[in-house]
């Protein structure tokens, strides 16, 4: 539905100061997805390499899984997780959480009791247990920048499609109104100083 606007030079002021308003807002909302969007493809490029690692270290540990299943050995409880500290961020006005530290508890392992092995064994796991907390935070940190990437576009989308245009036509047809306003008030007058001239 057509939006209604009035036919007054008041009107055509308040149209032009809005089309400024909205060029101005414009590049600025362009900036902010473009930084988005190198946001997203940094985490994204992060997170490649986390489950890269962790790829690498479930390779290692499963050097120990055989090992890991004999019944001596309890693999629960060589590692407890204690503390994941976490902070928060700010990209682009969007706020994320930032992980700051993750605390684990390893058990004490008597070494003549255990196998060599098991010592390494914990190593690996608590590696992979940061890992996975890792990109558990950056998978939240790019889905909060993606939602924000949504809704940028939109208004980037708003101000291009919708506003802009729809500000020069409103300018455009009161315009052609005023044009032809006062083009009818001239010719008024004419007719009229005529007409005073003939009596």
């Amino acid at each position: 539905m057509a939006e209604k606007i009035k036919h007054t030079k008041n009107e055509l002021k308040a149209q032009r100061e809005a089309l400024k308003r909205y060029e101005r807002f414009l590049p600025m909302l362009q900036l902010k997805k473009q930084q988005l969007q190198v946001e997203i493809q940094t985490i994204t490029a992060q997170i490649e390499i986390v489950l890269e690692r962790d790829a690498n270290g479930r390779a290692r540990l499963n050097t120990w899984v055989k090992l890991v299943s004999e019944p001596h050995v309890d693999i629960e409880s060589l590692l407890v997780l204690r503390k994941v500290t976490m902070s928060s961020g700010n990209i682009a006005g969007v706020e994320i959480p930032v992980l700051e530290k993750v605390e684990l508890e390893a058990a004490p392992i008597d070494m003549y009791a255990t196998p060599a092995w098991l010592d390494d064994a914990s190593d690996t796991l608590g590696e992979l247990i940061r890992m996975r907390i890792e990109r558990e935070v950056l998978e939240e940190q790019r889905s909060r920048i993606q939602e924000e990437l949504r809704v940028t576009n939109q208004r980037v989308n708003l101000f291009e499609k919708v506003k802009i245009p729809n500000c020069r036509e409103h300018i455009r047809v009161i315009r052609i109104f005023l044009g032809d306003e006062q083009t009818a008030a001239v010719a008024r007058g004419k007719i009229a100083k005529r007409r005073s001239v003939d009596v």
